[in-house]
């Protein structure tokens, strides 16, 4: 099984490799990616609990550890396919890895994949919340278990 920063790394490099507009089409194959949101979530989204208000894109976020393991659902409006994409990516590393594999990642990762000329400031800021908000949410999900 790959480590999230071996994972991290080869998407990474497919990212580099392409030109801006094949990096957001390999976003758009990444949203497609994203795992439905569980029915027991539902609610609690339609509530608008768990979203990430830093983000223009309505995304909710779901961070919890079982057995030692970070899980993550998420659920993101279909009509931001890039947004969506990031958060595929995200989810498709982080799901199921030890909190410190998540952890060691570096706070500017979405930096790492060459998205800013593509998706601009604005949007690269929703991403830059959503990632700090996983890190937060493991961060704490593991200072509580001790």
């Amino acid at each position: 099984m790959s480590t999230v920063q071996e994972k991290l790394a080869e998407l990474q490099a497919e990212f580099a490799d392409c030109e801006p507009r094949e990096r957001l089409m390999m976003l758009l194959d990444f949203s497609e990616s994203l795992p439905a949101l569980p029915d027991a979530y539902r609610a609690e989204r339609d509530a608008g609990l768990h979203r990430v208000p830093e983000c223009q894109t309505p995304v909710f976020l779901w961070v919890e550890m079982a057995d030692g393991r970070v899980r993550i659902h998420a659920d993101v409006a279909p009509e931001a396919p890039t947004v969506k994409g990031f958060v595929g990516i995200l989810v498709s590393a982080f799901d199921g890895a030890a909190p410190e594999e998540i952890l060691a990642t570096p706070s500017d990762l979405v930096q790492h994949f060459g998205l800013a000329e593509a998706l601009g400031m604005q949007r690269m800021r929703g991403l830059f919340a959503i990632h700090t908000r996983i890190l937060r949410e493991v961060r704490q999900l593991t200072e509580a278990a001790g």
